[in-house]
């Protein structure tokens, strides 16, 4: 069946019924997705994230693999191989005992990429569950809670970690990893209340109430794996500052081990960095390499799972 339209030039329109084949042949559908699926496939698709991402995988490769494929032990000493330059033998060359300075960089990735993880595994979790109960409950509580931050806040961790450094002088590293994990939740706090105040007023949370759910279970199945994008973001942008701060504080002085770190190595080699520049470069150069490819791998993150930024 055709019909026309008449325009004003005297041309005319002309329709035809179609059916239902040709209809559907003219939709343009999408393939189904999921919020994962789509910020997976934003995270593939951004270089310099992937670029971060085969950076640190990189890293922990050699954190885990050097040690043991390497014929050297990072405390095997040989006097007479003192301040060699980077050379077959000893490719980032030796120090003022004669050591490895390859084998003793490898190893101090493990130490330094072990801070970081756990000291930000701490914060993640520390602050996760503050932020969801404090923004899951609201009112006076929420308003305690969140005065209570600001007063840790106003005080640098830094200083924390320093003063229970000289108050346990041989506490150890797993004391420093635990004071850096317990004063870093703060921002992750913030950051988990302000996404539960958001969520907790959507259907499928009203709905969970509704239905007589537990507190525990809306926060727990509902809250946090909504949240789970900032929290991420949140993760990897806590390590690269553990690193820093444990790089520091070795580099200070402050926190001493014989097992050596990013750090140590960094304050050993500024000690002859005019004659033996390389005593420095190499440790320094790994510390801002894994800085820079975690805060890439950060922003990547932040982009795919935030739907207004893709």
């Amino acid at each position: 069946m055709n019909t026309g339209v008449s325009l004003e030039g005297g041309s005319k329109l002309s329709f035809r019924r179609v059916g239902s084949e040709e209809r559907q042949a003219d939709l343009i559908l999408r393939p189904s997705s999921t919020y994962l699926r789509d910020s997976l496939d934003s995270l593939l698709h951004n270089p310099l994230g992937m670029a971060g991402a085969v950076v640190v995988l990189l890293m922990v490769l050699i954190a885990l693999l050097g040690p043991v494929l390497l014929p050297y032990s990072y405390e095997y000493q040989n006097l007479e191989n003192t301040f060699q330059t980077p050379n077959a033998t000893h490719w980032m060359g030796t120090d003022n005992l004669g050591r490895d300075m390859t084998i003793r960089v490898v190893h101090g990735a493990r130490i330094s990429l072990l801070v970081g993880f756990v000291a930000a595994s701490i914060s993640i979790v520390v602050g996760v569950f503050y932020g969801v109960i404090s923004g899951f409950w609201g009112g006076t509580a929420d308003l305690l809670m969140m005065r209570l931050v600001e007063i840790f806040s106003s005080i640098p961790s830094m200083l924390y970690i320093i003063l229970l450094a000289q108050v346990f002088p041989n506490g150890g590293l797993g004391n420093i990893v635990l004071v850096m994990g317990l004063t870093g939740w703060m921002g992750t706090a913030r950051l988990v209340r302000g996404e539960v105040l958001s969520l907790k007023s959507r259907e499928y949370v009203l709905a969970a109430r509704v239905s007589c759910v537990s507190n525990y279970r809306i926060m727990t199945r509902h809250l946090i794996p909504n949240s789970i994008g900032p929290i991420i973001v949140s993760l990897t942008l806590g390590i690269p500052g553990a690193i820093f701060t444990e790089a520091s504080l070795r580099f200070l002085g402050v926190m001493n081990s014989v097992v050596p770190s990013w750090g140590s190595l960094a304050s050993d080699g500024i000690k002859s960095m005019r004659a033996f520049p390389h005593l420095i470069i190499f440790p320094a150069l790994f510390i801002s390499v894994t800085i820079l490819a975690f805060n890439l791998l950060s922003d990547a993150l932040q982009r795919a799972f935030d739907p207004m930024k893709r």
